[in-house]
């Protein structure tokens, strides 16, 4: 093992490491994994939190799953099968799937599971206006019958990202989906380990020896979970510096996304890989608030639109052009429902257009609560991008510093921004995320069932409606446009720019899937 230095033997030492590293006890398959963030919340549903997605996919399963061309392919489905007028969908489960306590999977908890996600999830809500009831056949079987038919359903069952319609245990599943469930029980390639995990030092997963992959070879997040580690570390280790030195010396072996600015150094180490494991990449977000002042008026939203402007923010965040992109689209660049109408807006700042929308709205001059995440690093500087551009424009602005856990905790709530609450946050979806106006959570427009921000707005609501009943891709791409000018008319959020964040990890190291999300089957470990 490579010599520890004393400064990581001090970073080390917090996640428990050093005495493991000196002793020579790690075991041949741990794979020990840094994350883009850490992980305290543990449930994927009630959090939308990309972490907490990952550990989702860790420990659970889903009905169907997304392939390397984003097709839905079933995953513990084994078969199904659709009535004539397209209103019953009739799904039986694969055999020998068992939860980590033993008990057979089945059909009734596969009902609990999607209702629960189906409350909190943009797909899962939209899919649920068009669902009459789902009621179990047998143990294996149950069953979707709709009011309408709804071309989504398998697009919905199978949705790669936040959130995840995981599969959870009846008893675990009917848990309120506004409160965190308190079992890690899943079905999935890897158990949990609660007595060995120690939150804000290391999560650890160890490998289910009876977990049945399917016999299709893996592709995305599709095809065979086959596990060839006995053993997943997930490090936490704030410090990026520390990060990569632990690389360099062989201490860890993955990091899920190295700041942009680390990537020459570690590029330079023959021991070193880069992997691009994501290629459709990113989009980052400006959000409001939408239930308190000043973001309730929709024109001083529209001057935050007009003050800011994308390149401020990829140049600030990632800074080599080789990894971002400029792009007037919410549905993302090169995909099949992009558009630049109207998203010239988000292009350039116009400030004197920002200052007269904020005299018409009568802005007083309150300061906007900008929230800082400190601990993600790709989002620590979207916020002081913001405050600068906004002040620029004519608004006065705080911006409060905290790590992203608590940013992620605060911004459920609606208190008013001086009294707890908040006015503007920052995040980024994967872009498989945001590829139509059904998956794109912040289209959302149904007030408290909205993602945070919670905006209200009954025409984006037909508009989206009308996407779902469509099955003619011509006229769903004019319509993906119509959804995209009317939340720029209406200022429901602002898309920042697009990017793209490889990861590294030791060339001992193969396996690692493309997909929208790092997942660690199929991956494999030679040597120490």
């Amino acid at each position: 093992m490579a010599f520890v230095t004393t400064t990581l033997k001090r970073a080390l030492a917090a996640a428990g490491l050093v005495a493991l590293i000196s002793s020579g006890a790690f075991a041949q398959t741990t794979l020990r994994v840094v994350k883009s963030g850490n992980l305290t919340i543990l449930d994927p549903i009630w959090t939308t939190t990309y972490v907490t997605r990952d550990h989702g996919y860790l420990i659970y399963d889903t009905l169907f799953a997304t392939d390397d061309d984003n097709v839905i392919k079933p995953q513990m489905v084994d078969t199904w099968k659709v009535s004539g007028d397209k209103l019953t969908w009739t799904f039986t489960l694969r055999d020998g799937l068992e939860w980590h306590d033993g008990q057979p999977v089945t059909g009734e908890d596969c009902i609990a599971s999607l209702k629960r996600w189906a409350a909190r999830d943009a797909m899962g809500l939209k899919l649920w206006d068009f669902v009459k009831e789902l009621k179990a056949v047998d143990a294996k079987t149950f069953e979707i019958v709709l009011k309408e038919p709804y071309g989504l359903l398998l697009e919905s069952l199978g949705k790669p990202s936040s959130n995840v319609p995981f599969m959870m245990p009846k008893r675990v599943a009917e848990t309120s989906p506004m409160e965190q469930i308190k079992s890690q029980i899943g079905s999935g390639p890897f158990i949990y380990k609660t007595d060995e995990s120690k939150p804000g030092e290391k999560h650890v997963y160890v490998k289910n020896p009876k977990y049945k992959p399917r016999a299709e070879p893996a592709s995305g997040l599709a095809g065979g979970k086959v596990v060839k580690v006995d053993r997943v570390e997930l490090i936490e280790m704030p410090d990026v510096q520390i990060q990569a030195n632990a690389l360099l010396a062989g201490e860890i072996d993955m990091i899920e996304a190295p700041p942009h600015d680390l990537l020459p150094m570690l590029k330079a180490d023959k021991t070193i890989v880069i992997n691009d494991w994501n290629p459709l990449g990113h989009q980052f977000i400006i959000r409001f608030n939408h239930v308190v002042k000043p973001f309730d008026n929709p024109k001083i939203r529209l001057a935050a639109l007009y003050a800011i402007n994308q390149e401020d923010y990829l140049k600030a965040t990632v800074g080599d052009p080789a990894y971002y992109k400029v792009c007037a689209a919410a549905f993302i660049c090169g995909t099949p429902f992009a558009t630049d109408k109207g998203g010239e807006i988000l292009l350039k700042s116009d400030f004197e257009k920002s200052k007269a929308l904020l005299k018409e709205a009568g802005y007083d001059g309150t300061p906007v609560v900008v929230m800082q995440s400190t601990t993600l690093p790709i989002l620590t500087n979207t916020a002081p991008v913001t405050k600068a551009l906004l002040e620029k424009g004519g608004f006065k602005v705080d911006m409060q510093s905290m790590d992203w856990q608590t940013l992620a905790s605060r911004r459920t709530k609606k208190d008013p921004a001086d009294k707890g609450g908040w006015n503007i946050l920052h995040t980024y979806s994967v872009s498989a995320d945001v590829l139509n106006p059904i998956s794109t959570s912040y289209m959302v427009a149904v007030g408290d069932k909205s993602w945070f921000g919670w905006p209200t707005d009954p025409e984006m609501e037909k508009l989206r409606d009308a996407f779902a009943r469509e099955t003619d891709p011509v006229k769903q791409k004019a319509l993906a446009e119509k959804v995209q000018l009317r939340a720029l008319e209406t200022a429901q959020y602002g898309w920042i720019g697009q990017w793209y964040g490889p990861g590294a990890h030791r060339n001992n190291i193969k396996g690692w899937l493309k997909a929208p999300v790092p997942v660690f089957w199929n991956i494999e470990k030679t040597g120490s």
